[in-house]
């Protein structure tokens, strides 16, 4: 019996139209095996965590360049553990001052990932931090 992939749902909230890196995130994973959903443009926090929920992901990946992740990331996080979903991943990929970083972390988030970050190191997180679970 083969093993089951990776799922990541892959989400931009809030009002930030533009979802470039977000594709490139989401082609990134899928050409590394792992099945991937995206949310679209304009999503709010309970419908992140309502489609996480139905997908059974194993992580959720938040694209942000917004400004609002202090508000949107730690709700995105309390709707999931709220929903049961403890063990769920939750990374963010966008434009994050250094200074909110630890805040974010401490709030549920796994791992931040700034512009320039490579797709090898993404991928290499999923896989090393899914699999240990």
């Amino acid at each position: 019996m083969s093993e089951r992939k990776i799922r990541v749902l892959v989400a931009k909230p809030g009002l930030d139209g533009h979802d470039r890196g977000a594709k490139v995130i989401a082609r990134a994973l899928r050409d590394a095996g792992m099945e991937v959903i995206y949310t679209g443009l304009r999503q709010t926090p309970e419908m992140i965590a309502s489609a996480a929920l139905q997908e059974d992901v194993d992580a959720v990946g938040i694209s942000i360049l917004s400004g609002a992740h202090n508000t949107l990331c730690p709700r995105i996080v309390n709707l999931l553990r709220a929903n049961g979903m403890d063990d769920t991943l939750v990374l963010v990929g966008g434009i994050v001052p250094q200074e909110d970083i630890a805040s974010l972390k401490a709030n549920g988030v796994s791992e931040i990932f700034l512009p320039g970050t490579s797709t090898v190191d993404i991928v290499d997180f999923i896989q090393k931090n899914v699999r240990a679970q």
